[in-house]
């Protein structure tokens, strides 16, 4: 259990049900691509570029979207905020959210972490999660750190698993690629 400490298996776990009807990835080496992006369609208001600016600090319920919040608590679930390790290298000023349904035993969940973090300390973890057998991606965003989808208990519809996304100055984390758009929280 070098990489993962037991709360973050227990989470893993947590996930397995969530993401067990996705489709298995084929294996193959090459990333897969990125999904086309729809057109917009014409609007008298103009678009928005960028989500509004956070303001105070963050926590699980305003890191995601408030969408996201209303259809996790409308089911009855809740967050349980943990320590935000990544690669090794503990991020204090980051949290790591587990959203379930605690009033029941379970194993359906969702994960989504957030954390502001220094070049260095971005390096070192991301040499850690590819030594381990992560696989990198650079995209438009920042830098994609995904596990490997052999190894993955669950993968989102693209065949990602649980994903780092580095940007400047901050990570996020979600149980699958797909679940990093759902965090709007910005350094």
């Amino acid at each position: 259990m070098n990489r993962f400490t037991s709360a973050a298996l227990g989470a893993l776990l947590l996930t397995l049900a969530l993401t067990s009807c996705a489709g298995a990835p084929d294996g193959s080496a090459s990333p897969t691509p990125d999904a086309p992006q729809p057109s917009p369609a014409a609007t008298s208001q103009p678009a928005s570029t960028a989500p509004p600016t956070p303001s105070g600090e963050p926590a699980c319920d305003t890191i995601v979207s408030a969408g996201t919040v209303q259809v996790l608590t409308d089911e009855g679930w809740s967050f349980e905020e943990k320590e935000f390790v990544v690669g090794g290298v503990t991020l204090a000023d980051g949290l790591l959210c587990f959203w379930a349904d605690y009033s029941v035993a379970s194993d359906h969940g969702q994960l989504y972490g957030w954390s502001p973090i220094s070049a260095e300390d971005a390096t070192k973890a991301q040499s850690a999660l590819l030594a381990e057998g992560w696989t990198r991606e650079d995209g438009p965003d920042g830098i994609y750190i995904t596990e490997n989808p052999q190894f993955a208990m669950g993968t989102d519809e693209d065949g990602y698993g649980m994903t780092y996304l580095f940007g400047d100055g901050w990570v996020k984390f979600a149980d699958t690629r797909q679940g990093l758009i759902l965090i709007e929280w910005s350094a």
